[in-house]
């Protein structure tokens, strides 16, 4: 398969680019950082862009994709949480850097990919359960992640010869949990205390054994309606 996957640097998408290699299949991946132990890989190929540069974007991809007629699948996994804090105390120019990476550039990706006529598959988008969940201190991650879902939902209507999902993986050990972990305001957000309770144990696993996870989930999705939101611990 042509597997495209934004933000293989670390994390879940580093996972899964490696989990896709493993198996045999091309993946493309991008993100802001290289990654040597992938880079290494003949059959993966990196455009290094900063996705919020939205004008680049397209052109980019235009030529790092040059030849490539079909994605069997498009892996939207970038994003990034900004600081646990209440609504009120986050400024719009936090959230506004939150909807970009975690929305917008999502958008740029879709549409680029359509506009230059490749077949699509499958695109999954990386989503969250505070998507739905409402805790208290994730406000512009919520709000991002709330929205992707809806993005997902709609563009599955306008693009019907693709499937759609907008996929929550679960807790993931990384870079994103070692900020939770040393957050102390347990009683103002109380979710701080399950993820940092799970941190370390199998309901957190690392980011090459959550991969299998989440790659297992994305086979499944395709049972359900296009543009749903689902979560890997409940399918």
């Amino acid at each position: 398969m042509n597997i495209l996957i934004t933000g293989t640097s670390s994390g879940l998408g580093f996972g899964l680019a490696g989990y896709y290699l493993e198996q045999g299949h091309k993946v493309y991946g991008i993100s802001r950082k290289v990654n040597s132990s992938l880079k290494s890989n003949p059959n993966f190929n990196l455009l290094p862009q900063d996705l919020t540069m939205f004008r680049e974007v397209e052109t980019n991809l235009y030529s790092f994709l040059k030849g490539i007629v079909k994605l069997d699948l498009v892996i939207l996994n970038a994003g990034i949480l900004n600081e646990i804090k209440d609504l009120k105390d986050t400024p719009l120019e936090e959230i506004k850097k939150t909807m970009d990476v975690n929305v917008w550039a999502n958008k740029i990706l879709i549409e680029a990919l359509f506009n230059q006529g490749k077949e699509v598959d499958q695109i999954v988008a990386i989503s969250s359960g505070a998507s739905v969940s409402g805790s208290r201190g994730w406000n512009a991650y919520s709000l991002s992640k709330a929205t992707l879902n809806m993005l997902i939902d709609l563009y599955a209507k306008e693009f019907t010869k693709t499937h759609f999902c907008a996929l929550a993986p679960g807790l993931i050990d990384t870079n994103m949990q070692d900020y939770i972990y040393s957050l102390e305001e347990l009683e103002k957000f109380p979710v701080l205390k399950k993820l940092q309770s799970s941190k370390g144990t199998k309901k957190m696993p690392p980011p090459d054994k959550a991969a299998k996870i989440v790659a297992r989930g994305i086979e499944k999705t395709l049972a359900y309606e296009s543009g749903s939101f689902l979560d890997v611990r409940n399918m």
